[in-house]
């Protein structure tokens, strides 16, 4: 199948005005320019508006003002913050605290914490038994399950990754994301006796939706597993093309490509895709088309697999029907038993199951 990818590529030909240049000096990669506009964006607006609403707070103001942010925001901010942390962004490194230390609170991400989840122990672990977001053990096409998944991750995920950092001997780790978690919530203890709206408007909603966001993509990302390989990238991860999400989010929708080489830059991901096709087709991995993980996360849930079948990509023209990818959809959804390295989460996951 011959497929025409629209996803964002490097321009070598672009031409950059005075002030472009002067941020690219200071970054290590010119084509993570994009980083420093969003940067300067929360910079100049979103800090400002919400420090106004600290000081002058008004519900007119503070909804449209959650609601824009979170719906234009809240996504570019998090895969600026996945891509920064697999590739520094500035040259001078105390630079490189500016997204997760000043920025990430305003997204409700806290310091230290994605950082320590995602690079330390995600990759480290590929969604298998010792990751703490694997998501094999749940019915994927399960609202129920999703919310336990979630829940879990909620109220355990911190303890169970400072767990996961004491068993493999990375206590620095351990120290990080206590620094974060800590730091963020005694801020928001102290903001709160200022201003409850404001604090409950800036940061803790949106913590709430970040983090139910990143699990919902997540889910997303790890639905469609290979019961007889779960530790092969290509079958236990998705790529999604030609998405107007990976315009805006700097194609995570090329996860499969990510898990295979964490450093690719993000402008470099539809060119591996398209040039390793043949290995896609051979792992039978499942590839859609103008759709992003949250969307994948809504149709799962709701068990709409008759439009799911028709966002699939039959690479290898390996199904007849609609109702053969259905069925080939169904079974890489189903539950994979296994048992998670948790003190707490696992012992009532048991218990829920």
């Amino acid at each position: 199948m011959d497929l025409v990818i629209t996803d964002p590529v490097f321009d070598e030909n672009i031409k950059y005005n005075a002030f472009e240049k002067w941020c690219i000096s200071l970054i290590r990669d010119e084509r993570d320019l994009p980083f420093v506009k969003l940067c300067l964006r929360i910079l100049l607006f979103v800090i400002p508006v919400s420090i106004f609403l600290f000081f002058h707070f008004s519900w007119w103001l503070a909804i449209p003002f959650l609601l824009f942010n979170i719906a234009t925001g809240l996504g570019p901010f998090i895969l600026m913050m996945h891509n920064t942390s697999h590739r520094k962004l500035f040259k001078w490194d105390p630079l490189n605290k500016l997204i997760p230390w000043v920025l990430g609170p305003f997204y409700g991400e806290t310091p230290e914490t994605y950082f320590g989840h995602h690079i330390m122990m995600h990759h480290a672990e590929g969604n298998l038994i010792d990751d703490l977001s694997c998501t094999m053990n749940y019915q994927r096409d399960s609202f129920i399950d999703f919310m336990k998944y979630f829940l879990l991750f909620f109220f355990f995920g911190m303890s169970d990754l400072g767990y996961y950092f004491k068993r493999k001997n990375r206590n620095k780790f351990i120290r990080k994301i206590l620094m974060g978690e800590v730091g963020f919530f005694v801020m928001c203890i102290i903001l709160w006796q200022f201003n409850w709206q404001a604090t409950l408007t800036v940061f803790l909603l949106p913590f709430l939706i970040a983090r139910f966001g990143m699990m919902a993509g997540n889910w997303g990302q790890h639905a469609f597993i290979d019961a007889t390989d779960p530790a092969n990238s290509y079958k236990n991860s998705i790529t999604c093309i030609n998405a107007n999400y990976n315009k805006i989010c700097f194609n995570d929708g090329y996860h499969i490509g990510h898990h295979l080489r964490p450093n690719m830059h993000w402008l470099d991901l539809p060119l591996e895709f398209q040039k390793n096709k043949a290995k896609y087709v051979e792992n039978n991995a499942v590839i859609f088309k103008e759709i992003d993980f949250f969307v994948i996360w809504f149709l799962l849930v709701t068990k709409n697999y008759k439009y799911l079948a028709s966002k699939y990509i039959d690479l290898g023209n390996r199904f007849n029907s609609q109702e053969e990818i259905i069925a080939f959809l169904k079974q890489r959804v189903a539950a994979i038993p296994v048992t998670r390295v948790s003190p707490n989460a696992n012992v009532i996951f048991n218990n829920i199951r």
